[in-house]
């Protein structure tokens, strides 16, 4: 069986491979997803809008991206709470390593060359 694992990364307007991602995962407009597939590189490509943070504050994406079958997210900032909130809904969190287009943070997913996000990635005021 070929593993497949849904990749969200925050994008501005209009998502897709070509978007630029966006500096905050919380506060994107879209969330491009795309499906890696093991041994084959890029699938399926899609782009939701993101939810509203009064629906739950800042755990409202983190549920909405869980709802939607991501497994991965890769992001340039975001605060503790919400990174605690993916490590509990069973999300990997990559940093984006200052990769501004969806496709090239894709790819470098897909290599290995992006970090773990961890406690000293995270934003302050959360």
């Amino acid at each position: 069986m070929t593993e497949k694992v849904v990749v969200a990364v925050p994008s501005n307007p209009p998502g897709g491979l070509d978007a630029e991602v966006s500096g905050h995962f919380g506060h994107c407009d879209f969330f491009t997803l795309v499906t890696l597939v093991e041994n084959e590189g890029i699938g399926e490509i899609s782009v939701l809008p993101n939810v509203p943070h009064e629906q739950g504050g800042c755990m409202a994406p983190v549920n909405f991206l869980a709802q939607n079958g991501v497994k991965v997210l890769v992001a340039g900032g975001m605060g503790m709470r919400p990174l605690m909130g993916f490590n509990s809904v069973g999300i990997s969190v990559f940093h984006s390593n200052g990769l501004t287009q969806v496709g090239e943070v894709v790819v470098a997913l897909a290599e290995g060359r992006l970090p773990r996000f961890g406690q000293d990635n995270t934003c302050g005021g959360h």
